[in-house]
């Protein structure tokens, strides 16, 4: 059984009516989706080799081939009003839909200018499953999605071109967590991003261990395609525009270098490592080479950043983390902006509460 949503009517000083159909996943049922692959085997008195599998990730991208064509060449709408795209990559149940759920009231009611896309790991049962703004919001073919894998990247690329092919209109692509949460009103946010046409995504160059993480796949495995030089590190929460969403769901030459199993897992972390490199190639003046999204790495744990608990939460860490900035690294056409953060992470379950208490009066006041 499936659903299928369409782009919902806009009604400002032209009438725009488009029905574009994007099929996604029923509610969840701890249901799995996996692809059989056979391998038959010779007779015994045969001496040839048993054919070899192709490796997971590998097999996958198979399968989202097409959509990534399809979403690589689909035009954007110039006659409607720019949107947001809230892109949501979670292995469990969003625990501050709640709060979220308010943000995203906050909009005008006579138009849209969002879509929410959900990449929901069907390995995971979600109980409670989505509801309210985020209900038939799973895209299909979600998949496995692994921290230090090349299947976060797949899962990311996935919810792109969704995003991509659902509504035309799709203006900013912002990536999040189920652990972030927002720094600001649905309308400053909205604000922000529209007044800028530059992507935003931390780029950084070589760090410590940078070289053990480029030779993780074998020694000259990323040449010719990545040499060393050119191997960037960044957050994996971004705010692409529409030109660097197709950029990304159009590659193939660096994915098929960053899709690669790494042989020392302790030194593979590609999710951290493909989108900054690609973007730094293909069009780094295009890019803010910072995150809009705040984390804590100073009080890191087990190479997880800070997660604030719910004692911890009140008026003053919200302003607190509104009067950070981010970090631009060495490079001097960027170094002076003073971008907002728009977004927080990490924050622990049972920080709902308070969170809710906070939302109309702090967060969502500007």
């Amino acid at each position: 059984m499936t659903f299928t949503i369409f782009s919902p009517t806009i009604t400002n000083k032209t009438t725009v009516n488009r029905s574009v159909a994007i099929i996604l996943s029923p509610p969840f049922k701890n249901q799995t989706e996996s692809k059989n692959i056979t391998t038959k085997l010779p007779p015994p008195s045969s001496f040839k080799k048993k054919k070899k599998l192709p490796p997971r990730s590998i097999a996958e991208d198979e399968d989202d081939k097409p959509l990534l064509r399809r979403a690589s060449r689909v035009n954007p709408d110039s006659g409607s009003p720019r949107k947001l795209a809230f892109m949501f990559l979670t292995t469990s149940p969003l625990p501050f839909a709640p709060l979220w759920e308010l943000y995203f009231n906050q909009t005008p009611q006579n138009i849209r200018l969002f879509n929410i896309y959900v990449h929901a790991d069907p390995r995971f049962q979600y109980n409670p499953s989505f509801s309210g703004v985020f209900e038939n919001r799973v895209i299909s073919g979600s998949k496995p999605a692994r921290r230090a894998s090349p299947s976060l990247i797949s899962a990311a690329r996935r919810l792109l071109s969704h995003a991509l092919l659902h509504d035309p209109s799709n203006y900013m692509f912002a990536l999040l967590s189920p652990s972030c949460i927002p720094l600001h009103s649905f309308n400053y946010t909205y604000d922000t991003l529209m007044r800028s046409n530059k992507s935003f995504i931390q780029i950084s160059k070589s760090q410590t261990g940078a070289h053990d993480r480029w030779a993780a796949r074998g020694k000259h495995a990323m040449l010719p395609e990545v040499p060393f030089g050119i191997f960037r590190k960044g957050s994996q929460f971004f705010v692409l525009t529409r030109k660097h969403a197709r950029m990304v769901v159009s590659d193939t030459r660096l994915w098929s270098k960053f899709k690669l199993p790494c042989l020392r897992k302790s030194s593979c972390y590609p999710e951290e490592h493909y989108f900054p490199t690609l973007l730094n190639m293909g069009d780094q003046r295009g890019c803010v080479p910072a995150t809009l999204t705040h984390v804590d790495w100073r009080r890191s744990h087990g190479g997880h950043p800070r997660t604030y608990k719910a004692s911890e939460i009140g008026r003053e860490l919200i302003l607190a983390l509104r009067r950070g900035r981010p970090r631009y690294g060495s490079d001097s056409r960027v170094i002076k902006r003073r971008d907002p953060f728009l977004f927080a992470r990490k924050f622990s379950l049972d920080s709902i509460e308070p969170l809710m208490r906070l939302a109309t009066d702090v967060i969502f006041k500007d």
